[in-house]
């Protein structure tokens, strides 16, 4: 028997999914990064965690949740993305779970029908998740975006340095215009190196806020080339958990093919390792580049994660099928 317990608030919530998280913390790095900023960010204006960064009100209330079987912690999830479709990210749960989160939505009303939902995170639960709404609300489920996440575990053919011209610096707050263009180009450029049209997948959401905390945190980094030009981007977050998640990466096109995101991520990663850091980062599984680069550096697969849209003009296809509802394969 699945119970679940919905918290409103990301303090109490770590302290409920406190030993989950800290289990498998690679797998749920993207869980307790986004919940541990809310929970500072909540404690700095006051407002309990149920607004957005910066003070936008979203259209709905920021909810995490614990599922438990006889007691024990089987899965967790949470709604906080501040970004259309305001997607519900999931980590692995059983089955039931997941189908029990979507009902629980539908009984409070968060979802619709005529609406447009998403359901992000790891398989299969996020798609019994999805295709359960669908059920519910007589939509249908477009599959967009599948990631992968991967941990560095180098092993002795990995060359313990990658060569690029020139070297990294921290940014500072001087840098924020230049590091809040590359944000947001990074975006288009992904969608457009998967072969997807631009805005399609990746969601540009960093605030000024955020991004000056960023920068005060000194979580980004900047590659300069021989005559001191700024050519690349990489940022990650603050440990959590013992686990560092690289993200962004971004170079301009006219610096690409420089080796400097191998060399930059390499260094960043193998910094992080020697203090005894566990470090992981997210590739678009469409993306061949970003992805061959991070396997010679020595990152290794941890499990398949996916971004799911729900909606009445929605369908999915995959292996040549459509998935419509819950039953579908």
């Amino acid at each position: 028997m699945i119970a679940l317990e919905f918290f409103d608030a990301p303090g109490p919530f770590l302290a409920e999914a406190d030993r989950d998280l800290g289990a498998d913390p690679v797998l749920g790095t993207v869980v307790a990064t986004v919940t541990e900023r809310r929970r500072v960010e909540a404690e700095e204006a006051g407002a309990g965690g149920a607004t957005a960064d910066d003070g936008q009100r979203l259209p709905f209330a920021p909810w995490w949740v614990v599922a438990r079987q006889d007691g024990e912690v089987v899965g967790v999830g949470m709604r906080t993305a501040p970004f259309e479709p305001y997607p519900v990210f999931l980590l692995p749960m059983p089955e039931e779970a997941a189908v029990q989160v979507a009902e629980t939505l539908a009984a409070r009303g968060e979802v619709r029908a005529g609406g447009r939902y998403g359901v992000n995170g790891a398989l299969p639960a996020a798609r019994q998740c999805a295709a359960r709404i669908a059920r519910l609300i007589g939509g249908r489920v477009r599959e967009g975006m599948h990631t992968r996440l991967f941990e560095f575990r180098p092993g002795p053919s990995q060359p313990s340095q990658q060569a690029a011209a020139g070297g990294r610096r921290l940014a500072t707050i001087e840098d924020l215009p230049l590091v809040s263009a590359w944000f947001a180009d990074f975006s288009t450029a992904a969608d457009e190196q998967a072969g997807r049209p631009p805005g399609s997948g990746h969601e540009p959401h960093e605030t000024e806020g955020q991004l000056r905390r960023r920068l005060q945190a000194g979580t980004v980094w900047l590659w300069q080339d021989e005559s001191g030009a700024v050519v690349h981007l990489s940022a990650h977050t603050p440990p959590s958990f013992g686990v560092v998640r690289i993200g962004p990466v971004y170079t301009p096109a006219e610096h690409r093919g420089q080796g400097y995101a191998s060399a930059m991520v390499g260094a960043l990663s193998r910094e992080f390792a020697d203090g005894g850091v566990r470090v992981c980062l997210f590739t678009d599984q469409a993306n061949p580049t970003s992805n061959a680069i991070y396997h010679l550096i020595g990152y290794q697969p941890v499990v398949d994660m996916v971004n799911l849209v729900i909606g009445p003009d929605q369908v999915i296809t995959r292996d040549g099928g459509e998935l419509v509802g819950e039953n579908s394969p």
